[in-house]
């Protein structure tokens, strides 16, 4: 769906509240701050921005935010018995709403200092989402941002997560088409000015494969080993691609 430029006035806001989000969690993350100190850094910022969050109750989802240390990829439920330790990355994920737009974008961190491994790993997983944001030019196809995040993470040695992808973004959170982060075999759409998407790579040090949880919500890494989650919500213009999730 191609968005009007009052919509899209709309979204810039929403995206800017998730950026504040996304800047004010980061500086509270240490060793000993819970996932739940973090959930409640991210509600005072969207009370303080009088938004509302597209997380909390979203399918029964507790929180603001979906905090994903380590090996869990995302959907990780904020805890105060989950304590952040030296070493650690977390993924922070997180949306909001301002009237009745919506903005959604991701990040991972380090705790402290982390394994080459760690550093490397968020350095690839972010690097293809900005390959991935590059191919949202008008005339181009869908599918070459998935193309593109697939070749960055893979030529780096790592693999991609494929049963969660990006989305259209608007009026829902979660919208079509979907985004994937690798090439699914066909082109997809064709991008036009007004389409808004989030696209977030899920990228892993091991194996792309999956588990859930019981708590039926954590997604983690099925060999244990380490995943990364950056995400930005994008508008494809005529300038080229317009990144909403940033201050």
């Amino acid at each position: 769906m191609r968005r009007t430029s009052d919509e899209l006035a709309k979204m810039r806001r929403a995206g800017r509240v998730v950026a504040e989000i996304h800047e004010a969690t980061r500086a509270i993350i240490r060793p000993g701050v819970t996932t739940e100190d973090i959930d409640r850094v991210a509600r005072g910022v969207l009370e303080r921005r009088d938004a509302k969050s597209n997380f909390l109750n979203y399918h029964g989802f507790p929180a603001v935010v979906c905090t994903s240390p380590n090996s869990m990829i995302v959907h990780g439920i904020p805890s105060p018995e989950v304590v952040l330790v030296e070493g650690d990355i977390i993924s922070i994920d997180c949306g909001a709403i301002i009237e009745g737009y919506h903005g959604d974008a991701a990040y991972t961190v380090g705790v402290g200092e982390v394994s080459a491994e760690a550093s490397r790993l968020m350095e690839v997983t972010e690097r293809s989402l900005f390959a991935g944001i590059d191919q949202l030019t008008e005339g181009n196809r869908l599918h070459e941002v998935g193309r593109a995040v697939q070749r960055v993470a893979e030529t780096a040695g790592f693999s991609v997560v494929r049963e969660y992808v990006g989305h259209g973004i608007g009026t829902a959170m979660h919208e079509d088409p979907q985004v994937p982060n690798y090439w699914p075999g066909s082109p997809g759409p064709m991008l036009k000015t007004g389409m808004v998407f989030a696209v977030e790579p899920m990228v892993n040090a091991g194996g792309p494969e999956t588990e859930q949880l019981e708590d039926g919500w954590s997604v983690v890494t099925a060999d244990g080993r380490l995943s990364a989650h950056f995400e930005h919500t994008i508008a494809v213009t005529d300038n080229g691609p317009e990144v909403f999730t940033v201050l």
